[in-house]
């Protein structure tokens, strides 16, 4: 369902979108620097306060795109972007947490933390040309 432009929530707009965009960054700054952590042996990234601080971002970031997506004009929606950047929102928490996984293989890990990474830098690139092709259309141009 989308607002229309009558609706309060949308004056929020511009706020609930900076929310999004700095929640993913630290997002992706965090799982970053834990990931790293991790495979280079340090006890750090499984300590309660980086790990419940992930999840309060990783959930502060699910609220606002749940909040921008209802906003959204249906337009927005036409090329596909959107749909693209959900499924590999899916893709990328599913690779953090493998990567995160202490059972694991190192190598395995070390595997799944750049395919992770890779695909948050895929996302981001989605997002910021609103295009499901990412950073390839910009190559294509």
């Amino acid at each position: 369902m989308t607002m229309d432009a009558s609706s309060p929530l949308l004056a929020f707009y511009p706020q609930i979108k900076w929310v999004h965009v700095h929640a993913a960054l630290c997002s992706g700054t965090l799982f970053s620097l834990r990931g790293g952590a991790s495979l280079l042996g340090a006890h750090w990234p499984w300590h309660w306060l980086p790990r419940y601080a992930s999840y309060t971002i990783d959930t502060i970031l699910l609220t606002a795109a749940t909040m921008l997506f209802s906003m959204l004009p249906g337009a927005v929606f036409a090329n596909g972007w959107l749909g693209v950047k959900v499924v590999l929102v899916v893709v990328y928490i599913a690779l953090g947490i493998l990567a995160m996984r202490e059972r694991l293989p190192r190598r395995r890990r070390v595997a799944f933390y750049l395919a992770a990474l890779a695909t948050f830098l895929t996302i981001y690139g989605i997002a910021r040309t609103h295009d499901p092709s990412g950073w390839l259309r910009l190559l294509m141009h």
